[in-house]
């Protein structure tokens, strides 16, 4: 099950650390401008393990930094695989529970042997695939679609909403939808906003913070301590709304679109 964060950064070589008879990867990212920045260790929900490292820092003082952590990381990284036991893959039949801006709605498929084209609508807490000649297949790609056009309606009006809060952003910023494994959200080094279909499924206070994250990265590119310091200016809760969204990580992506 691959679950998402907001950050940024080309993908960066593995490195292995050793705790006793057990072992994690991880992946560094590095941080221009920041020399004053301490090593922070990251395990996301997905079991991915970053480390945020200052520029300057050397290789061997990562490694010790991530030594020191070790059994904290191996911690979360159990929490994680006890809480993955529980997902099952979606069948996509009638019965199964589909998310939709943090509330649950009941999946309806009615086979119509008169409609050709299958439609997918949320009709009084259902959420009904109608068509002819319904497989799994079928109905899982018209739940994909469904979700793809609520997010571009959605995510539009809540970058709109976030854009005009902000002193540095003049206009709503390019943004495109797009299938990420490890993210909820990034910045490109363009300005583009990239946003991950999945992220529909959740609250919307939760979509506002990672918009949020993502626009804050068009005035500081790095996770620096300015960047966190507009954080708290523009979303005071957002470690709690962050916290709740990685808690239903495997919910939200339990079944992939």
């Amino acid at each position: 099950m691959t679950a998402v964060n907001p950050c940024q950064g080309e993908r960066a070589p593995v490195h292995i650390t050793r705790y006793g008879d057990r072992e994690f990867r991880y992946q560094i990212q590095y941080l221009s401008n920041s020399s004053r920045a301490s090593i922070k260790v990251h395990v996301h929900p997905n079991g991915q393990v970053q480390v945020d490292a200052p520029d300057n820092a050397s290789l061997q003082e990562i490694k010790a930094a991530v030594q020191r952590r070790a059994r904290w990381v191996l911690k979360h990284l159990d929490d994680i695989e006890e809480r993955n036991r529980d997902v099952l893959p979606r069948q996509w039949v009638s019965g199964e529970s589909q998310l939709y801006l943090g509330r649950r709605y009941v999946l309806k498929v009615i086979n119509d042997p008169e409609q050709r084209k299958v439609t997918c609508k949320l009709i009084r807490g259902q959420l009904r695939v109608q068509g002819k000649a319904l497989s799994p297949e079928r109905t899982q790609r018209a739940v994909r679609e469904w979700y793809r056009d609520r997010a571009r309606d959605v995510f539009q009006r809540r970058l709109e909403l976030m854009a005009d809060k902000l002193p540095w952003t003049k206009a709503t910023p390019p943004w495109r939808i797009i299938e990420m494994q490890t993210q909820w959200g990034s910045c490109t080094p363009e300005g583009v906003v990239l946003l991950n279909p999945h992220l529909v499924k959740a609250p919307t206070k939760a979509i506002d913070y990672v918009i949020l994250h993502e626009l804050c990265h068009l005035e500081e590119h790095n996770h620096s301590p300015h960047f966190y310091g507009l954080l708290d200016r523009f979303m005071p809760e957002w470690r709690g709304v962050k916290e709740r969204l990685d808690l239903r990580v495997e919910e939200v992506l339990g079944g992939r679109l």
